[in-house]
């Protein structure tokens, strides 16, 4: 299965979730908030396709303590490739966060039985935060959803 991805940026954001995080930018959304940070990623067909079950390879082997956020774009745009490569991430024991801009209720409870912290919410300029703790906007919200 293939799954489009915008870019990788290993082992250096304190801000995407608890520690050192790896994070994956999936490619495509469907949302379009205005004030994005991540506009660029909008267009799915601007990204690179890339095979999931190599992309979980790479990851293990570059992730060095096992924590990634999975973010966009819009994960959910990808929902199908997106499950598959969080189940392959939860076999190598990642410790993996997905970011999406929808309600909690409309995110697959099967997607949520694999990951450990889910963040819901479109973001909204006008109620953007910088002391929240892993949101953009305080409508946003960040829970562990497995311990």
């Amino acid at each position: 299965m293939n799954m489009h991805i915008n870019s990788i940026r290993y082992n250096n954001s304190l801000v995407d979730g608890p520690g050192i995080r790896t994070i994956l930018f999936m490619q495509g959304c469907d949302i379009h908030c205005p004030g994005c940070q991540n506009a660029s990623t909008w267009d799915i067909n601007k990204g690179k396709v890339v095979d999931v079950k190599d992309l979980a390879d790479e990851l293990n082997k570059n992730v060095f303590n096992k924590k990634i956020t999975i973010s966009g774009g819009e994960p959910l745009l990808q929902k199908e490739s997106l499950l598959e490569l969080v189940k392959l991430l939860e076999k190598y024991e990642f410790d993996i966060a997905v970011y999406t801009g929808h309600q909690k209720e409309e995110v697959p409870e099967e997607l949520i039985k694999h990951i450990k912290y889910l963040k819901t919410g479109n973001f909204i300029k006008d109620l953007k935060t910088t002391v929240k703790a892993y949101v953009g906007s305080i409508n946003q919200e960040f829970e562990e959803v497995k311990e």
